[in-house]
């Protein structure tokens, strides 16, 4: 996959990506999480592109080859970015309406396009059922099951936490992997598939800040304060949707089946992958595929 990457100036970003399949298929993105990149979808490609879907697997800003335009842009990594991202990629390859696919962050992107712009989206499978932020209540407490999981979080937060993703990256990636989710054995092989596009010189900044804006420590690039403001109010996602959960996810658990009810207007059904952890398609490609096809071809 790595071989055959392109490049495509998009809005801040000179995105680095794959493309499969037909040019006249069924355009669908696959959007990666933290802290993973494109070979979560390494299984999946293939199946979707002869099923005569047109397939697009990005880098996200801070990850693999995908680059800023220009050293003034802060290298932020709120949930506005990657929706802005994201939109900005579908409009420099000119795709108008397209099948959204992630977890994790990309999963998020793929959450802000969706309800904000639903008219640019044919359906919708995300990972951890609704993925936007709720920034002006992250002061909040959860429970404290919950707040152990996100230990990283809080980490990457303090001066420590940004050293040791500079010093200690990998480490801490591989740490994460494993504890995320706890039944997939990943070896080193699959691991040094993905583990360059960690060598990003813009992942430390990005992932920092991503950390620290969801939790209101840090502003957020200004060009991007009227979507942050329209995300504020938790928008309700309208295009068909299909909502999927790992059994043995070790950071988010199990999604809040009351909240998807609400937030997705359109929902067509919420799946429970057993054995599977965070890395949804990685760890189940058969299951994740099928999601992806059941909305491509609906009609």
């Amino acid at each position: 996959m790595i071989a055959d990457l392109k490049q495509i100036k998009a809005g801040d970003l000179n995105v680095s990506y794959f493309e499969s399949g037909p040019i006249d298929g069924v355009p669908v993105i696959l959007l990666h999480g933290f802290p993973y990149d494109i070979h979560s979808y390494l299984e999946v490609v293939p199946v979707l592109s002869n099923a005569r879907c047109r397939v697009i697997v990005p880098y996200l800003r801070g990850f693999g080859k995908t680059s800023f335009l220009a050293k003034k842009t802060l290298r932020s990594g709120q949930q506005a970015a990657l929706g802005y991202d994201l939109l900005n990629l579908m409009n420099s390859i000119k795709i108008e309406k397209t099948i959204l696919a992630g977890y994790d962050w990309g999963g998020r992107a793929a959450c802000v396009v969706a309800a904000l712009y639903p008219e640019r989206c044919l359906g919708l499978i995300s990972c951890n059922g609704y993925n936007i932020q709720d920034i002006k209540n992250s002061s909040k407490p959860s429970n404290p099951n919950t707040e152990q999981k996100l230990w990283y979080q809080y980490f990457f937060h303090s001066e420590r936490g940004r050293l040791a993703l500079i010093n200690k990256r990998h480490d801490f990636i591989k740490y994460l992997w494993q504890t995320w989710s706890p039944s997939w054995d990943f070896n080193y092989e699959i691991y040094g598939l993905s583990k360059n596009s960690f060598d990003n010189s813009d992942f430390v900044d990005v992932v920092v800040h991503s950390y620290k804006h969801r939790f209101g420590i840090v502003a957020g690039d200004p060009k991007f304060n009227l979507i942050e403001k329209d995300l504020s109010k938790q928008p309700t996602i309208s295009v068909p949707s299909i909502t999927i959960d790992g059994e043995t996810d070790g950071v988010s658990g199990l999604s809040n089946i009351t909240k998807i009810k609400q937030k997705f207007s359109s929902h067509v059904r919420h799946q429970i992958l057993p054995n599977t952890g965070h890395n949804v398609p990685q760890e189940d490609p058969k299951n994740f595929s099928k999601a992806v096809l059941e909305l491509a071809f609906v009609n």
